[in-house]
């Protein structure tokens, strides 16, 4: 049988007392004290050193133990991945009080372990869609790799004014524009006048 390892969270909000009540649920759990992770969040930095510990330190077999749910997850997101990560690396879990008790050793916590695996993967589905979409947007706009193109309509009308005139230095000009000289030699000739990728973004013909 593996180790029973215990994780508690508070903060300002909730008053030092409630670091007590998990501490006592925990160790009535058969949570040993030496065995207990913990972490005090305050203002708006929420470190999870304690979390972070806790997690590399159990093993499968192992069970994770937390008073309330919500004292595992700093959001939705977060601990719905760390919830499927128990359950992918074989580690029990045991919530032990508030509206959604769950014992992985049980049907309903096995159901439980389920639907967050399925949530998880509902998530990693919502982001490759989102990438994809952003992608194929950028590509519609002329930019690679969702970056901001570098060239827009107003450095070309600059460029072409400042290359126009013989007192001009293209380094001085790249510099100020912000593009490689290979950039504005892509968009404006050594003259002044507009090439194919100019063009395309003037949209003139």
């Amino acid at each position: 049988m593996g180790e029973l390892l215990g994780y508690m969270r508070v903060s300002k909000a909730d008053g030092s007392q409630t670091l007590d009540l998990q501490r006592d649920a925990l160790i009535e759990a058969g949570v040993s004290p030496a065995m207990i992770y913990q972490d005090l969040a305050s203002g708006k930095k929420d470190d999870r050193i304690g979390l972070e510990s806790c997690l590399k330190a159990i093993r499968p077999g192992d069970t994770l133990i937390v008073w309330k749910l919500d004292r595992l997850g700093r959001d939705l997101r977060h601990l719905v991945t760390t919830v499927d990560d128990l359950s992918k690396r074989s580690i029990g879990f045991r919530v032990l009080s508030g509206q959604t008790p769950v014992d992985t050793t049980s049907a309903h916590g096995k159901l439980m372990f389920g639907i967050f695996a399925s949530l998880a993967e509902f998530e990693r589905e919502l982001i490759r869609e989102r990438t994809m979409a952003g992608l194929a947007s950028a590509r519609a706009r002329g930019r690679v790799g969702g970056r901001k193109a570098t060239m827009t309509a107003a450095k070309i009308r600059l460029a072409q004014a400042a290359m126009g005139q013989p007192d001009t230095i293209v380094a001085d000009l790249c510099k100020e524009l912000k593009i490689s000289r290979q950039t504005l030699y892509r968009h404006v000739s050594p003259g002044g006048e507009l090439r194919p990728d100019g063009i395309k973004v003037l949209g003139v013909s």
